[in-house]
């Protein structure tokens, strides 16, 4: 019950992210008036990009804070993944990123999401020290 109900919220994530990415154009959308970007936290960009660099990037918009991937193998698996990661907060927190990884078959288990999810963290601090902002 819980597997199905983590893919369920998986694939709605994925369903919501993927919809809204399929809404860009040919060129740049008017920005409604009242409409701001979203805040992202450059160190959690910085490390979704750099963890999932195994991926192909097909949309990167920094202003909503999507990253959108195609199918790709990580160095010494077997098995091709893809990736949709959101950065929704201005905070280098784990509440400011979600993560929806997917095999060609489905969802992955949330072991392996929760293990992305934690690299993409541990890096976002790595950059972050290397930085010097602490």
């Amino acid at each position: 019950m819980k597997t199905t109900l983590t893919k369920l919220r998986i694939g709605l994530m994925v369903l919501v992210i993927g919809a809204m990415a399929a809404c860009g154009g040919g060129g740049p959308a008017p920005t409604p008036r009242g409409a701001e970007n979203v805040a992202v936290n450059r160190y959690l960009w910085a490390a979704s990009l750099d963890v999932l660099s195994f991926l192909p990037v097909q949309t990167a918009d920094p202003f909503t804070g999507v990253i959108s991937t195609g199918f790709g193998t990580p160095p010494g698996s077997g098995r091709a993944y893809r990736a949709t990661v959101q950065v929704t907060d201005p905070a280098l927190d784990a509440r400011s990123l979600n993560v929806a990884l997917q095999t060609r078959g489905g969802p992955v288990a949330i072991e392996t999401q929760r293990a992305v999810e934690d690299a993409i963290l541990s890096r976002a601090r790595q950059l972050r020290i290397a930085d010097g902002a602490l």
